[in-house]
């Protein structure tokens, strides 16, 4: 069966994901009787994930003609004869207004109808509500024969279970870790017991010697019993250089005199150090200062620079000239593009997604996601919640791939923000990534 792309928009697109078979028509009877057959409705229903009588009511509608479809058989007959041209123009037009998604063209969608009659599309892929035109004729059918919510059950246990899967296989996780360090200890402990017994019988053989040698400081004894124990497994050895161990080898080696005068030595030494640290303190709040003074010094370079006459060609020579880190550099081409957006900030990634494909030509994916996060966690709740269809726009543009979205989604998560509106608002885009890619996975 011949297949093609879903939607008009997406035809010479090779790599289109979602398709449908193309519309077979056969002409019936003769006079008066005649009849068109919509042969293969009912696999052009499945494939755009609606009911069949809906496509063939819509062919009535528009043609103001009767239509019937029938359950038992899955035959769809539109009254008189219409060509196969014809009718696939319709189909288009069904699927622009009950289909496909207004806010990202996407035709992964279901329809909702709200408590006050309303028919709206929600998007799988964004989380965008489409409002459909009730002025339509289909609209008075649908609410008379509303879509079963089946498959959005089956979604959800789905989901359920996949996530005690996960939840299980992070419960063995912990058990496997627990045994490793249960038998770490137990090593550890072992050979702590053989290096105590050798270390016994080493005292035992130079008991004699040690009688008649000189007495030694406490100090000294300690790092020869520690050395004698063997824990020195990963361990670098050095002196104690607190005061109260300085103190102490002092007093056993000097008299008191010289004692007292070492002692305000080094308390005058410590009076120093506290200065010291104040003094590095006020530099660090300077360089804080000076480091926000070369932020907005880079902003300004960079809106200085779109404003000549080609700078998407220039844009990455451009960059790379900037003074500062790569991730400063791209935070500041993302507030010089987008600081004066409040509202519709999604199109205008849109329209402005050729400076950031130019920024990102040397694989800098990572930074971009992580200049969307600081922008969007200063930016107002408005430009927040579109942060989904942003990231959609940028993904249908080759601009960012689903690899490099999933891992900064992973990584925003486990650094303890998951509560910050930009992950929450991302979470019906990050689930249409990973059942497309289980998608791919089974076909």
């Amino acid at each position: 069966m011949a297949l093609q792309n879903i939607g008009a928009s997406n035809r010479d697109d090779a790599f289109y994901r979602y398709k449908m078979p193309r519309m077979i028509t056969k002409i019936e009877g003769r006079g008066n009787g005649i009849k068109t057959n919509i042969v293969n409705n009912v696999e052009i229903a499945k494939a755009l994930a609606r009911p069949a009588s809906y496509t063939t009511k819509y062919f009535g509608c528009e043609l103001g003609a009767q239509s019937k479809f029938d359950e038992k058989t899955g035959t769809s007959l539109v009254n008189g004869a219409h060509e196969t041209a014809k009718l696939a123009g319709l189909l288009e037009n069904f699927i622009k207004k009950y289909v496909q998604c207004y806010g990202c063209g996407n035709p992964e969608t279901e329809i909702v109808i709200t408590k006050t009659q309303m028919i709206t599309l929600k998007c799988a892929a964004c989380g965008f509500l489409s409002d459909v035109d009730m002025r339509d004729k289909l609209t008075t059918f649908i609410l008379k024969n509303p879509p079963e919510q089946k498959k959005s059950k089956d979604k959800k246990a789905l989901r359920k279970a996949e996530k005690e899967r996960l939840k299980e296989g992070e419960v063995a996780d912990e058990e496997q870790k627990k045994l490793k360090k249960e038998v770490k200890k137990k090593g550890s402990s072992a050979s702590s017991k053989d290096a105590a017994k050798g270390g016994s019988t080493k005292k035992k053989s130079s008991g004699s010697d040690e009688d008649h040698s000189p007495a030694h400081s406490q100090a000294d004894e300690n790092d020869r019993v520690a050395f004698d124990n063997g824990d020195d497994d990963g361990v670098e050895w050095q002196t104690d250089t607190s005061l109260e161990a300085a103190r102490q080898r002092i007093q056993e080696q000097l008299s008191a005199v010289t004692a007292d005068m070492v002692m305000l030595s080094t308390s005058e030494e410590k009076k120093s150090s506290v200065k010291k640290s104040s003094e590095h303190e006020n530099k660090g709040h300077e360089n804080g200062v000076n480091n926000a003074n070369t932020f907005e010094l880079l902003v300004c370079e960079i809106k200085e620079f779109l404003k000549t006459s080609s700078p998407v060609k220039q844009l990455k020579s451009f960059l790379g000239s900037l003074s500062g880190t790569q991730q400063e550099i791209m935070d500041a081409l993302f507030v010089a593009l987008f600081e004066d957006v409040k509202k519709g900030f999604a199109k205008e990634v849109g329209l402005k997604k050729k400076y950031l494909a130019a920024a990102t030509q040397d694989g800098s994916q990572s930074i971009l996601l992580h200049a969307f996060e600081s922008f969007y966690t200063k930016a107002n709740p408005e430009a927040a919640k579109e942060v989904g269809l942003s990231l959609k726009v940028l993904y249908d543009s080759d601009v960012l791939e689903e690899e490099f979205i999933l891992e900064w989604y992973k990584k925003g998560l486990a650094g303890g923000n998951k509560n910050s509106p930009i992950w929450k608002n991302i979470v019906p885009f990050i689930e249409w990534l990973q059942s497309a890619e289980s998608e791919s996975e089974e076909e």
